[in-house]
């Protein structure tokens, strides 16, 4: 963060008179007190504690500034409201490298399009990207301010919880090129109906730079929220980017697409993960990178942790791990790919499904639902974990032969998250291939671990 004292002070347009303190070039900023190094500058942010508290450790651990909303006896600047302050200098810091943003949203395959996409704009330009999921109204500013000084495309992903927050990031960020990977149901909860969250999800063109483009779905939903007089691509069978073909294998997806010549190979499973990839390769054409390298870039992928990929269990088995979060559309998607892949030699398949949350009024129907996905024929054992899959164990027990249906409760009076765990261990053979698909509080990635 190449930015002065001052400098910072006029961003946030301070409140109290900085001129007294040492004009010096400020170091990074830090909203974790145990994280200042020498040399930086703290953020005290409002939570279950109130980071004002951390101003004294924070100068213990080098801070020489920090923001604050009341005056306190250590160098600071004197702002009304903390986090506000924060994505100003975030506004500023942009404005000022003129760095070219590609903002990226979507209910499914936002953080993958994103690991994607910077990869292959990596090839070619110095890029910076979101870091893990740090994708709100802290964890956007904080990557900005964070990104090397030498960047010179800088992928953002950007979560929405609620109407607005995507309309907050994209006017913070002013994206180049904004994509919308998917509108599933995450949080329903919040949005109570799938066009509420198309809606909020379409708020990424409010920021949008002058000339800027939509790469978005050929998903009707989005339809009556697009404007007039905005470049927009749209991708999906038929549309203006599609696969031409795709050949699905366990561990690895071959395909191409109708706007490169290039045979395309990604080392992941999951067909979804062939138009993600798309997606980022598009980009990839519309910023530069020669065909070469976005077919060098995919294959050779490294995407965030627990995000589908394929482990080994201690004892040799296939474990598909997609714990990271869950919603409806996800876990048909990766049910579908699970059931496609061939069986192992004399080994079985076996599903560990758990409760998707933030569906609200409609998570028990949206569970229920989950049964069309579920193939007796193609799955040998279905674990069933949280009290909202209990309508689906019930569904899948009329369908599934006797005793190949295991439900576990998690409820405010029990949690069998240690009985499940254990009896998978127990059962899990060399050969067989086990998923593990469930929202992120349901601690299936503590499963695949011990497994």
């Amino acid at each position: 963060m190449n930015l002065t004292l001052h400098e910072v002070a006029d961003a946030v347009k301070a409140q109290n008179d900085v001129s007294k303190y040492e004009n010096r070039v400020l170091g990074n900023i830090e909203f974790d007190s145990r994280l200042i190094k020498p040399g930086d500058i703290f953020l005290p942010l409002k939570g279950v504690r109130d980071g004002h508290d951390f101003i004294p450790t924070a100068f213990e651990n080098g801070a020489v500034v920090t923001f604050s909303e009341q005056d306190v006896a250590f160098p600071h600047i004197l702002v009304e409201n903390a986090e506000q302050a924060f994505q100003d200098l975030a506004r500023y810091y942009l404005a000022k490298t003129a760095v070219d943003v590609i903002a990226i949203t979507g209910s499914n395959g936002k953080t993958t399009t994103k690991d994607m996409t910077a990869q292959i704009l990596a090839t070619t330009y110095k890029t910076y990207k979101t870091q893990g999921n740090y994708n709100n109204e802290i964890g956007l500013p904080y990557t900005v301010l964070h990104m090397p000084d030498d960047t010179e495309k800088l992928v953002l992903e950007m979560g929405q919880d609620h109407m607005g927050d995507i309309h907050l990031l994209s006017t913070l960020a002013k994206p180049k090129l904004a994509v919308i990977t998917l509108i599933g149901e995450s949080h329903l909860e919040f949005f109570g109906t799938r066009e509420k969250i198309a809606e909020g999800k379409m708020q990424i063109i409010d920021g949008l730079f002058h000339g800027g483009e939509l790469i978005a779905p050929a998903d009707k939903i989005i339809n009556a929220y697009l404007p007039e007089n905005q470049k927009i691509t749209r991708f999906g069978a038929d549309a203006d980017i599609h696969l031409t073909a795709l050949y699905e294998h366990k561990d690895h997806l071959s395909f191409t697409v109708n706007f490169l010549d290039e045979d395309l190979t990604i080392p992941v499973p999951g067909k979804f993960n062939a138009t993600n990839a798309m997606v980022a390769a598009y980009v990839g054409t519309l910023e530069g990178v020669s065909p070469q390298h976005i077919k060098k870039a995919l294959a050779n992928l490294n995407l965030t942790k627990n995000r589908v990929e394929w482990l080994k269990a201690s004892n040799g088995a296939d474990v598909l791990s997609d714990v990271y979060n869950a919603n409806p559309t996800a876990m048909l998607l990766i049910l579908e790919t699970f059931q496609t892949i061939a069986r192992n030699p004399e080994g079985r398949k076996i599903a560990v499904l758990a409760d998707m949350k933030e569906l609200g009024d409609q998570t028990a129907q949206l569970h229920a639902e989950m049964i069309t996905a579920l193939n007796p024929e193609k799955l040998d054992l279905l674990y069933l974990y949280g009290e909202n899959m209990l309508s689906l164990a019930q569904l899948a027990q009329e369908i599934f032969p006797p005793e190949t249906v295991k439900y576990f409760r998690k409820d405010d009076e029990k949690d069998e998250h240690d009985i499940l765990s254990q009896d998978l261990l127990n059962e899990l053979k060399p050969a067989d291939q086990v998923l593990l698909k469930g929202s992120n509080s349901m601690r299936l990635a503590e499963i695949v671990n011990q497994l």
